[in-house]
């Protein structure tokens, strides 16, 4: 369990964090932007969840903030650590499983959505799209060391259920929002 007494070390302060194996790395070092988008995605959820305020699905994406926290610690572990915390085929699992129960009781799409709706669906398509930029982050910080390719994986399929998600959210306050391919523009 973690215990912290102090929050700020100021072992920080020259730009430099550290990994779990105790290395430290630049601060803008692309492991540490995959990290800070994880964070972020993480904070998003919070916002969405009190959103939502009481909803059946909430422990689910409790479990997900979870998730998160141990996708953070994978990103911070090097790969040569044996035994430590990674994202693992069941929680991607998990995911796929979440998906197709919230998508059960969609109508097909038939034109693509704009990402609002309800404060609830709105904060979830903006965790969906942080968690996009996480994505790319992840992927990015893989060129410079090998990644757990579950972790990339678990990323993927949860903007997945966030998206399906926010329809189901917007199914019970009105529907999604169609988006209008030129919509907005004036008649010439």
């Amino acid at each position: 369990m973690v215990k912290l007494t102090k929050i700020y070390t100021r072992t920080g302060d020259g730009g430099t964090t550290g990994l779990v194996d105790g290395s430290r790395v630049a601060k803008d070092a692309a492991v540490m932007q995959a990290i800070g988008d994880v964070d972020e995605a993480n904070s998003a959820l919070g916002v969405a969840i009190a959103a939502l305020g009481e909803h059946p699905d909430t422990k689910t994406l409790l479990t997900i903030q979870n998730d998160l926290f141990d996708l953070g610690a994978d990103l911070a572990t090097p790969p040569s650590i044996d035994g430590a915390l990674r994202i693992v085929p069941e929680q991607v699992t998990a995911l796929e499983q979440a998906i197709d129960r919230a998508n059960a009781g969609l109508s097909p799409l038939t034109s693509f959505i704009l990402p609002g709706g309800s404060a609830a669906a709105a904060a979830l398509h903006l965790a969906r799209a942080i968690v996009r930029r996480a994505e790319r982050s992840a992927v990015a910080a893989s060129h410079d060391a090998p990644l757990n390719l579950h972790l990339l994986a678990y990323l993927n399929r949860l903007s997945d259920f966030l998206f399906v998600f926010a329809r189901l959210v917007n199914q019970s306050a009105g529907g999604d929002v169609l988006w209008v391919p030129g919509g907005e523009r004036p008649a010439p």
